[in-house]
């Protein structure tokens, strides 16, 4: 099997967003070769899917962390004066 479509493997470590999007390109790319068979297709499919959802946890929290942060500072200019 090709290395740009073996799926990753159970990496205890969490992936970064940019980890995730690399993978997702490499899924990519195996699934739009010709060599893929049907069950592996499915299986690269799956961890995209895997990848994309916890790509879109991580980047709601990095905007909620965000909007946090200007709030905070907005409300201690308003109470500094």
């Amino acid at each position: 099997m090709d290395e740009r479509a073996r799926p990753s493997g159970d990496d205890p470590r969490p992936l970064s967003v940019e980890e995730r999007l690399r993978r997702l390109d490499r899924i990519v790319a195996a699934l739009d070769a010709d060599d893929v068979e049907l069950e592996q297709s499915l299986a690269l499919f799956e961890e995209g899917i895997r990848h994309v959802r916890a790509a879109e946890r991580l980047l709601s929290s990095a905007e909620l962390r965000v909007e946090e942060l200007i709030e905070g500072e907005a409300r201690r200019r308003k109470e500094a004066g």
